[in-house]
């Protein structure tokens, strides 16, 4: 009886709250440069206000099909980080759905049964805006600095010979 006691209090404990009305303020950063990086990365930060006063929300998301935890940074502060090869991820808008441990549970059994999981009710959206990645100028500015550099001293090696003769 006892470890069963144990059990349910554990579980209970280990329980996120859900969260009513949620207030979600957010900033998104998101890879810009395609020559430094091997895949575009986004990462969102969001703060989240409940009109339930709920502190310990668990959240999970869903970005471009794949699911995945969030994580919690500080009190009522979370982040979600994806990343993927850049041609997976061209420049547009998409949607990051979050949901609470109930929805979550709801989108899981639709997408073991392979459904469309569109139909599952979120707890919130955010919208990620991704301007797309960059491979930069044709000629990389090292190389001119180089160019340059030989250059001058070959200007100045000819100039020298020359006044010495």
């Amino acid at each position: 009886m006892l470890p069963i006691l144990v059990i349910l209090l554990s579980s209970a404990l280990v329980a996120g709250e859900i969260c009513t009305s949620p207030q979600v303020t957010s900033v998104v950063h998101s890879t810009s440069d395609s020559q430094l990086s091997s895949g575009t990365a986004i990462v969102v930060e969001f703060e989240l206000a409940c009109s339930n006063k709920a502190q310990d929300v668990n959240l999970h998301a869903e970005f471009h099909g794949k699911t995945f935890p969030v994580t919690k940074i500080s009190e009522n502060k979370y982040q979600v980080s994806y990343s993927e090869e850049h041609k997976k991820i061209p420049k547009g808008s998409y949607m990051l759905r979050l949901f609470d441990d109930e929805a979550y549970s709801e989108l899981r059994k639709v997408q073991r049964s392979g459904e469309d999981s569109s139909a599952v009710k979120t707890s919130f959206t955010i919208d990620v805006h991704h301007q797309g990645t960059s491979r930069g100028p044709w000629i990389q500015t090292e190389h001119i600095a180089t160019a340059g550099v030989v250059l001058v001293f070959y200007l100045a090696y000819s100039m020298r010979n020359s006044l010495q003769s």
